[in-house]
């Protein structure tokens, strides 16, 4: 029995991945909090983003939308995803999610099991225009 109790991960702890749009952070994983059967995340995505197609090999994805009005496709049928709404996605479905809405999207993801390695647990299946930062972000010129 341990007697360190658990770690709490605030969102802004975890680094941004945009690499396949929206802006996903991997929260509760392996190397941040040690958990062993999958790993937790939340995905934030702006008006007219989205988070390109992929799949996961190994792992179920659980998907709870806090925010937001989504809509997700799976092997290629679209459905609306609204605040409140949760999804389970089967390993090897395809999927994406594009934010519909005019605000912006909040969804908490959860992933498990684990696969073998990391690079093997997500599969692109194309590929996903980088978007630039806010416009309230940008450099002046």
């Amino acid at each position: 029995m341990t007697t360190e109790l658990p770690r709490v991960v605030h969102v802004d702890d975890a680094p941004p991945n945009t690499r396949r749009g929206g802006d996903l952070r991997a929260m509760l994983t392996p190397t941040a909090v040690g958990a062993t059967s999958g790993f937790m995340g939340v995905a934030i995505v702006r008006p007219g983003e989205r988070i390109g197609e992929h799949y996961h090999p190994y792992s179920e994805e659980f998907v709870f939308v806090v925010s937001g009005d989504l809509e997700v496709d799976l092997d290629g049928v679209s459905q609306p995803l609204k605040p409140d709404h949760g999804l389970m996605i089967p390993i090897g479905m395809r999927h994406r999610f594009r934010n519909v809405g005019d605000t912006e999207a909040r969804l908490v993801f959860h992933l498990g099991p684990l696969a073998p390695r990391p690079d093997l647990g997500h599969v692109d299946t194309e590929e996903t225009p980088q978007s630039g930062p806010p416009e309230h972000l940008k450099a002046v010129s």
